[in-house]
């Protein structure tokens, strides 16, 4: 801790003359009266100047302490949270009701290096957020299949029927085609020119320890760089930031100021996939952090079909 001092201020230091005390026998000082001699009694506390001024300069030390300690504590904070997630502003809260917001934000030049399709392809890019798509009642039916973290596409054969069931799917199918209308809708462009593409996942989060650096989740990415098929990325989010985890918010990160979005129960996040929406989620610190993960491609020989029973 750097402790300030007023000019002139140093530990130790007296300024002033000392009082000298009474010669014995009680002889005085010159110019002042014989003090009478009293044995046994105490004598006068007699404070100098000196001393004032030492206690004048303590009083001043505490001070420029206690400021020094509060403005180093707050630098400290400050460059924690800085550090922790570099957010300047929160697109969504977890407390907003949003039915529908869009950003428009200049395209990159990644989509230039795919085939492009007409009617598809972005030409104009931006992300959004809605929690109008699904209800808080149609979550129990997805979460309790989240929890199990399984990818939609992993399973075959007999093992399909052991985890899911026509209704699932039948859900799952409705849930895919309110957000892909809802992305069409944002961009401008026809929902029937979007393949759904791969891959499509739960996604189960919490502080548990990284295991392979597929595990990684926390990394800064760009999703038509990671998935070459993917032109538009959405997120339906199946818990609550701050009372089901702490820490996962999902942070876009922009040059010289990055933007964050709170998970909410419902809530759908949606965004053009090349690098003009680079990103990346917080590391979870505490609870579990749910949520499907469902992209569109403009290139058919990518698309996928929905999950079904066999």
């Amino acid at each position: 801790m750097v402790v300030l001092l007023k000019p002139g201020f140093q530990l130790g230091e007296s300024t002033g003359d000392s009082t000298r005390p009474l010669a014995r026998g009680g002889t005085a000082r010159r110019g002042t009266a014989a003090a009478p001699r009293c044995c046994g009694c105490p004598r006068p506390r007699v404070t100098s100047q000196g001393e004032g001024n030492r206690a004048t300069r303590w009083r001043w030390l505490k001070v420029v302490f206690l400021l020094s300690s509060a403005a180093v504590g707050g630098l400290l904070g400050w460059s924690y949270l800085s550090a922790e997630d570099g957010v300047t502003e929160v697109l969504a809260r977890h407390s907003e009701n949003l039915q529908d917001k869009f950003i428009e934000i200049p395209c990159s030049e990644d989509y230039d290096s795919h085939k492009r399709f007409e009617g598809c392809t972005p030409r104009k890019c931006g992300r959004g957020v809605t929690d109008a798509v699904i209800t808080r009642e149609e979550l129990f039916q997805p979460l309790s299949l989240g929890k199990h973290f399984v990818n939609l596409y992993r399973y075959f054969g007999d093992k399909i029927q052991d985890i899911f069931t026509e209704e699932d799917f039948a859900l799952y199918r409705d849930v895919r085609q309110r957000i892909q209308q809802r992305i069409a809708q944002a961009f401008g462009i026809s929902s029937a020119s979007m393949y759904l593409t791969k891959p499509t996942f739960f996604s189960r989060i919490n502080n548990t320890e990284a295991k392979t650096t597929h595990d990684e989740y926390w990394h800064p990415h760009v999703d038509k760089v990671t998935y070459g098929s993917f032109d538009y990325t959405s997120l339906l989010y199946l818990s609550d930031y701050t009372e089901d985890f702490g820490g996962g918010r999902f942070v876009f990160m922009d040059a010289g100021s990055n933007k964050t979005i709170e998970p909410r129960a419902g809530r759908v996040s949606f965004f053009t996939s090349g690098s003009e929406n680079l990103h990346r989620v917080e590391k979870v610190h505490w609870g579990t952090r749910y949520a499907i993960t469902i992209s569109f491609t403009c290139n058919p020989d990518h698309g996928i079909g929905d999950p079904v029973l066999m």
